[in-house]
């Protein structure tokens, strides 16, 4: 909290007759109550650990305020009494926040990155950052975890910065979303990438090439600051909610499913092989149990996703939850499973829903009816080489990639009666009598030793083209997700996603967290090694 102060007093000094009569308040203080509130927090987290009870009142004490020191330098517009009128900082906006900004001192955004001409004020709209996490390659197993830290930040950052941005919508002068927003986060992002690089080379690693890159973001329409998303009004009579706002899907993006010659190869189980089918009841999510949270990249973080998930297994699964609160839940599963089941819903475009107004539907250009599928499949299948090992408990697994140009994009969609074709980045058109298939195929060669990992990937990976797993992996059961879904005809439907993915079918992806306690993973894997299909 001290170097807050110091890097916002840094800023005070450096800036002085920069913007308006709000640009104190708006790019200094503003920032720094928010970066007080998240240290307040994790102060009161730590006396909560240790089973203590905090001060009262610490909250109280996050504002702060410019002082005269008699030069007559403040003129007194820039902090009149109502710095704090509540709607800076809505108690939420920076619950995730575990980036303080002590390790950027100011002096890296030397004010080249704001030229004035990048807002016009509260805009609506969504921040937009380059990816962080897919520039990184391998990274060392020593520095998975500083790395994982500060890519967590990262997100923490963006979903905080486009926050403000919804709360702050119509506040301030032509500069405020640079000022008060777009710059502040480039100097934290500056900071978390520095602490990347040194991760690597603390271990001996070089860092990837050209990080610091990555750190300008800017609202998500292409053209920072016009608040508008007219240049792609094209899809404007999909999204139900009046005007532009459904960025995508394109009819481009749409393909007939007879149109596809068969591509699916499956490897010949061997010998050796594990032939059983354990297949789980979870339900389709009939209680619409629904959040746009990501605990696995976003853990502690609102809207986490931008998106909305479907959720079926644990019923408590959102940005607050643990392994032990995981473990204490509730299950829709009947067999008592509490695993986390979660995927993007698929949206009927055109029609309104819930939460055409709330964070991760309308507000992240998610608009349209939620389908809910006409049947959910959970199976857990064998390996075609070998015997299967036990899964860790609280394993965490993501197959597909929420981003275009991500690393492994294998969500697969098809149509009932044509599986033997499926498709990555097209939404397959069903003829009549036919039904939409999303198949997730999760990685199901584990590492042996790590139940998440840095980027969420490489403590799991997917078998070899025969079925077997890489040297150094072990084969766990395969989790499959296979979701079917009654739509309308045409291209008129989509999948949840970041609002600057604009609804590519290519963005699916599932997630699993195994909950499942020894003894019913032990029977999952008896199940399948014995070749016997269980239910």
């Amino acid at each position: 909290m001290e170097n807050q102060i110091a890097e916002a007093n840094r800023r005070l000094a450096t800036s002085a007759g920069q913007g308006g009569p709000n640009f104190v308040q708006n790019a200094i203080l503003g920032p720094l109550r928010d970066k007080r509130v998240a240290a307040i927090q994790r102060i009161q987290i730590a006396f909560q650990r240790v089973g203590a009870q905090p001060p009262a009142g610490l909250e109280g004490l996050a504002t702060c305020a410019v002082q005269d020191d008699g030069t007559g330098n403040n003129d007194g517009d820039q902090n009149d009494g109502d710095q704090n009128d509540g709607d800076q900082n809505d108690g939420d906006q920076n619950d995730g926040d575990q980036n303080d900004g002590d390790q950027n001192d100011g002096d890296q955004n030397d004010g080249d990155q704001n030229n004035g001409d990048q807002n016009n004020g509260g805009a609506a709209g969504q921040i937009v950052c380059p990816s962080v996490a897919n520039r990184l390659g391998q990274v060392p197993a020593r520095a998975q975890a500083e790395v994982q830290r500060n890519l967590q930040q990262l997100e923490n950052q963006i979903a905080e910065a486009n926050q403000r941005l919804a709360t702050s919508a119509g506040q301030g002068g032509p500069n405020f979303v640079q000022n008060a927003i777009l710059g502040p986060l480039r100097d934290k992002r500056v900071a978390a990438i520095q602490r990347i690089q040194i991760a690597f080379q603390r271990v001996g690693a070089q860092p990837p090439a050209g990080l610091q890159g990555l750190a300008t973001c800017q609202l998500g329409n292409g053209d920072p600051g016009n608040g508008n998303n007219d240049g792609n009004d094209g899809n404007d009579g999909n999204d139900g909610n009046g005007g532009d706002q459904a960025r995508g899907p394109v009819p481009e993006d749409f393909v007939d499913i007879r149109s596809v010659q068969p591509n699916v190869r499956t490897p010949r189980t061997q010998q050796n092989g594990s032939r059983g089918t354990f297949s789980v009841d979870c339900g389709r999510n009939e209680g619409r149990i629904f959040n746009s949270d990501n605990v696995i990249v976003a853990p502690g973080v609102p809207n986490g996703a931008q998106h909305t998930h479907d959720y079926v297994g644990n019923e408590s699964t959102n940005h607050r939850s643990t392994n032990e609160s995981l473990a204490a839940a509730g299950t829709t599963c009947r067999n008592g499973d509490r695993s986390t089941h979660y995927w993007p819903v698929l949206r009927a475009l055109g029609q309104q829903e819930f939460d055409a107004n709330q964070r991760g539907g309308g507000l992240d250009l998610n608009v349209g009816k939620i389908l809910t599928p006409v049947s959910v499949q959970i199976t857990f299948k064998g390996n075609p080489s070998s015997k299967v090992v036990p899964a860790p408990r609280f394993l965490r697994i993501i197959t597909g990639n929420a981003r275009v140009g991500g690393a492994e994009p294998n969500a697969g969609w098809t149509c009932t009666g044509f599986e033997n074709r499926q498709l990555t980045d097209k939404y397959p058109l069903c003829p009549r009598g036919s039904r939409l298939v999303r198949i997730f195929d999760f990685q199901s060669c584990w590492d042996g030793a790590n139940i998440d990992s840095a980027n969420h990937r490489t403590h799991v990976t997917f078998p070899q083209a025969d079925g077997s797993c890489p040297q150094g992996f072990q084969p766990i059961p395969a989790l499959e997700h296979r979701l079917v879904y009654n739509v309308p005809q045409g291209p008129n439907f989509a999948v949840d996603g970041f609002p600057e993915e604009l609804h590519k079918p290519i963005t699916d992806h599932s997630d699993f967290i195994n909950v499942m306690t020894e003894e019913q993973m032990q029977q999952i894997v008896d199940c399948i090694n014995s070749g016997r299909r269980c239910r």
